[in-house]
């Protein structure tokens, strides 16, 4: 791909007048009523500065490529397995030709051709590199540098874009434009030497009682290691294979990068059959794994080490996805400028070969989000879970919305310019075709008050989960927290795992770690230790699983049945018997999982 530079104006502005855009009514396409709260205009955006333009195309297809997803996830439906080809997915993704004419014509008016556009695989995004200068020609805006009053951080945005009435149909948004979303890792690192530690229950070197009914080191209430997770939820006798093409995937974004020497000390420490193996390493969009230890990534770390750790011998593969262009050396420097997630989904479909389960422990919430894009986004979840891939996402760190049951500062404001205080769920956990996950503390477990859980106010509950969130709601007292839920929307998380106290390797040293980041390698790792033994049975992999999770799997759950998660000013939803807005069905019972999937299809 050519990059386009300010010299090509001229040439555009003589092309402008002998095609038919000319006469073209320009309309907003998306517009926002301004940056969210931390966000503040900066200065104008340079016009030298080069933009990365992502153009999502419209996907007709997609209701059928849904129904095929709603099919092969059900283990009661004849099609159960029979999950679509790279190639079948792709016809199913792919836009109309004459969207594909129409845009590339609109391109060609402003002086690109084929020459200077990327594709991606099912020609449903288009990626162009474009000066500021002329992105706001092509967009009729104009782009201002946004700081980040907390972090610094400053990214090249408008609120509002426009695009000749002709492209509405054929164009489903393009970004960076009004997107501010951050994506955060939802981990925190904890520092024992300046906190208590919980008091473990029971004897010096004695035992407690797992939800399995099995005995589970009494020192893992204050310390997660690999063998507490696989005493606690009941996978200590299961050995995977590294032989069946089973493998697990786990992404890094923002720079996270997997410091290699840290894995090895884990392995070390925890698993020593493991010291000396390794993983597979898939660049994306220029990401780096810089492996000196001031580089080191706490999230990435936490995921590989646990995630590859309790998976062992199974293959896995690190994602490292940039999300960093060109920067201008001067004073503005906008930096982190666009989105993961288009990126890693447009490279990992446009593979044959994918991991059966992938683990992701970024997010953020989701109004941050532009409606259109987190459609999209969503949709290609949907792409892969119908090729048979199991997508596992952390629900986030901030209870129902900011972790602060005062009302008097809590921060949960709407960004719809009405500014009304409001629960705020995460994306990409609120998307209906990828499996989130919450996240317990403490032995027994109970609810972490930080697990985010809650209703989407983007996307309709699906099927699926109707009957188990309809119980739960009719056990509210008739207006609770009216006004601040979408009571109809996607409800989420779906399951949990420990998600604190998780003793990983950082620099060199040994780092307690907490978040539903724990959580989300944690339950992935499972259910790829599953996928391993229905493989092994000459079985196909899960794939999408919260139609299994609802109808069959909750039965081979650990139901958590305290805690609560607060915010926004109140106590948040509580943890009950069944599904709940805190843990989702609960946490894994290996065993009794692994005899499920075994006796399905």
């Amino acid at each position: 791909m050519k990059l386009v530079t300010l010299l090509l104006l001229p040439f555009v502005a003589t092309l402008a007048s002998a095609v038919p855009f000319k006469g073209c009514h320009q309309k907003v396409k998306e517009s926002i009523h301004g940056p969210p709260s931390d966000w503040y205009k900066h200065a104008p955006a340079p016009k030298d500065h080069m933009l990365e333009l992502k153009i999502a195309l419209p996907q007709p297809k997609f209701p059928e490529l849904e129904q095929h997803l709603w099919e092969i996830s059900d283990p009661s439906h004849a099609r159960y397995g029979a999950y679509l080809s790279k190639q079948e997915t792709e016809v199913l993704m792919s836009p109309y030709p004459e969207t594909l004419d129409v845009v590339s014509e609109w391109l060609a008016l402003h002086g690109l051709t084929e020459e200077h556009v990327i594709r991606s695989s099912a020609r449903d995004w288009v990626t162009i590199r474009v000066p500021v200068g002329l992105a706001e020609e092509m967009l009729d805006t104009t782009y201002h540098v946004y700081k980040h009053a907390e972090t610094g951080e400053s990214i090249v945005r408008t609120t509002s874009y426009s695009l000749p009435d002709i492209l509405h149909h054929h164009v489903d948004f393009i970004q960076p434009t009004t997107m501010f979303a951050r994506f955060k890792a939802f981990k925190s690192t904890m520092h024992w030497a300046n906190q208590a530690q919980p008091a473990v229950s029971g004897p010096p070197g004695g035992t407690i009682t797992g939800p399995a009914g099995n005995p589970v080191d009494a020192s893992c209430n204050s310390t997660i290691t690999l063998s507490c997770l696989r005493q606690l939820y009941n996978a200590e006798n299961y050995n995977t294979t590294a032989t069946n093409c089973n493998k697990l995937g786990i992404t890094g974004f923002l720079g996270q990068n997997a410091n290699n020497k840290d894995l090895q000390r884990f392995y070390q420490d925890q698993i020593p059959s493991a010291y000396g193996s390794k993983y597979t390493l898939v660049s994306i969009n220029g990401g780096k794994n810089n492996q000196s230890y001031e580089a080191a990534g706490s999230e990435a770390n936490l995921d590989t080490q646990f995630g590859f750790g309790l998976t062992w011998p199974t293959p896995g593969t690190f994602y490292t996805t940039g999300g960093e262009p060109l920067y201008i050396p001067d004073l503005v420097t906008p930096n982190n400028t666009n989105e993961p997630y288009s990126y890693w989904l447009e490279h990992v479909l446009s593979q044959d070969d994918i991991p059966q389960t992938i683990s992701t422990s970024y997010g953020d919430d989701e109004q941050t989000v532009p409606y259109a894009y987190a459609i999209r986004v969503c949709a290609g979840m949907a792409a892969l879970g119908a090729r048979g891939v199991s997508l596992l996402f952390s629900s986030g760190d901030n209870g129902v919305g900011d972790t602060d049951s005062n009302p008097a500062t809590q921060i949960c404001k709407s960004n719809d310019g009405r500014n009304v205080t409001k629960f705020l769920p995460t994306f990409p956990a609120s998307c209906p075709y990828v499996t989130s996950v919450g996240g317990t503390v403490s032995i027994p477990e109970t609810a972490a008050s930080f697990s985010t859980g809650g209703f989407s106010n983007y996307f309709a509950r699906p099927a699926y989960q109707e009957a188990a969130v309809s119980v739960y709601l009719a056990m509210l007292a008739p207006g609770t927290y009216e006004g601040l839920y979408n009571h109809t929307g996607r409800a989420f998380p779906d399951v949990a795992a420990q998600s604190e106290y998780f003793s990983t390797v950082y620099r060199g040293q040994k780092t307690p770690a907490a978040g539903t980041s724990c959580a989300a390698p944690t339950f992935a790792a499972f259910v790829s230790m599953l996928n391993d033994a229905r493989i092994n049975a000459q079985k196909t992999p899960l794939g999408f699983l919260n139609p299994f999770l609802y109808s069959t799997g909750y039965t081979a759950l650990n139901d958590i049945t305290n805690g609560n998660n607060p915010g926004c000013g109140t106590l948040g939803f509580n943890a009950t018997v069944g599904w709940d807005p805190v843990t989702g069905y609960g946490t894994p019972n290996f065993e009794k999982l692994k005899d499920l999937v075994l006796a399905m299809p």
